[in-house]
């Protein structure tokens, strides 16, 4: 193992979530406001995931307002304190770009996975 795969190693955080893409995601983020730390929710539907190791990375929309809002965020960064499944979804395909195109209740639709009915 050379020296880059140490440093990269280390850097994997151990806790993550185990999500695929059509779940239903709340993502805590971390947020710093002047000297104060609180958390924030994402909220959303995972639309992709992409990367391995340390530069695995994922992608959630939620619809806000009536406007489609999409968030990437890598799996092992510091600021993400905690992902929660909220649902598990069913789906056919590896990126959900086609939900993009859809609007109001359609664009977060997709089926439920067999034990979450």
């Amino acid at each position: 193992m050379n020296i880059i795969d140490k440093i990269e190693k280390e850097q994997l955080k151990e806790d993550v979530a185990n999500f695929n893409v059509g779940d239903s995601l709340k993502v805590h983020t971390r947020v710093v406001e002047g000297g104060k730390e609180r958390t924030q929710i994402f909220a959303g539907l995972c639309i992709a995931k992409r990367g391995s190791g340390v530069n695995a990375a994922f992608t959630v929309r939620k619809i806000a307002s009536g406007e489609g809002v999409e968030r990437s965020f890598p799996v092992h960064t510091p600021r993400i304190s905690k992902i929660e499944v909220t649902r598990q979804g069913k789906v056919r395909r590896a990126k959900l770009n086609y939900l993009r195109d859809r609007v109001g209740k359609r664009a977060l639709l997709v089926k439920a996975a067999e034990g979450n009915k």
